[in-house]
């Protein structure tokens, strides 16, 4: 995944703090296989709950939608699934 998607004109109302840190997590995750990629992103999330770093549902929605932009039906439907397990897990 490149950076591109960071520079979305959607994002321009949320704080660059959390921007910058989901370009981070976005970089590191994609190091991650399959069946790494859940337990990181859990693991991540709790960390920004612990740093004070919240996201409102509009921005998580926002974000979701800017990262499905362009992608294969399938590439949707994997992250569909990966948001799906991470609501179920909350």
């Amino acid at each position: 995944m490149n950076d591109n998607w960071i520079n979305n004109p959607k994002l321009a109302d949320i704080d660059k703090a959390k921007l910058e840190m989901l370009r981070s997590l976005a970089s590191q995750g994609n190091t991650k296989g399959a069946g790494e990629l859940l337990p990181f992103l859990l693991g991540a999330a709790s960390q920004g709950k612990k740093s004070g770093m919240n996201f409102s549902a509009s921005e998580i929605s926002t974000i979701i939608d800017v990262l499905k932009a362009g992608k294969s039906p399938q590439e949707v439907q994997k992250l569909d699934k990966v948001i799906q397990l991470m609501k179920m897990i909350r």
